[in-house]
């Protein structure tokens, strides 16, 4: 590697974490730890058709199962997030946020998109200059000849 592409990596890394640790001073400042702010925006952000169970959001999170068990339960004791039997398979739990999980949420998120807009200009030629360095350098080696 270059040191162009070790530079623009770093770069990259850097934008990143700054981005990372306003979230998680945003968190703290909102009376959550920065995983409890990831695991409900999990919760609020999954994919449509996917369900917010234990394992789901385990996987989501990467964490083990049993970690996330007692995040949830963390999260109940907090009154952000609440169980609830599913309707179509009574062994399963599908997580939800309660209206106070829901509002600091919002606002979190709300704080988060704004300085995302103030951020991105940045991330985006970090990984621009990232990208580029690796593709001039794939472009620049000679191609396999075919056999």
């Amino acid at each position: 590697m270059s040191s162009v592409e070790f530079r623009a990596l770093a770069e990259f890394r850097y934008q990143i974490r700054q981005f990372l640790n306003g979230s998680e001073k945003a968190a703290r400042a909102a009376g959550l730890e920065p995983q409890q702010y990831l695991f409900l925006l999990a919760v609020r952000g999954l994919p449509v058709g996917r369900e917010a169970t234990i394992r789901e959001l385990a996987e989501r999170m990467q964490l083990r199962h049993h970690s996330a068990v007692e995040m949830v339960n963390r999260l109940e004791r907090a009154q952000l997030l609440r169980r609830e039997r599913s309707n179509t398979d009574r062994r399963q739990v599908i997580l939800h946020l309660t209206p106070r999980g829901e509002k600091i949420l919002s606002r979190l998120a709300r704080q988060r998109i704004a300085e995302l807009r103030t951020a991105a200009p940045a991330l985006v030629r970090a990984l621009t200059v990232a990208m580029r360095s690796t593709r001039e350098k794939s472009s620049s080696r000679p191609s396999a000849t075919k056999r």
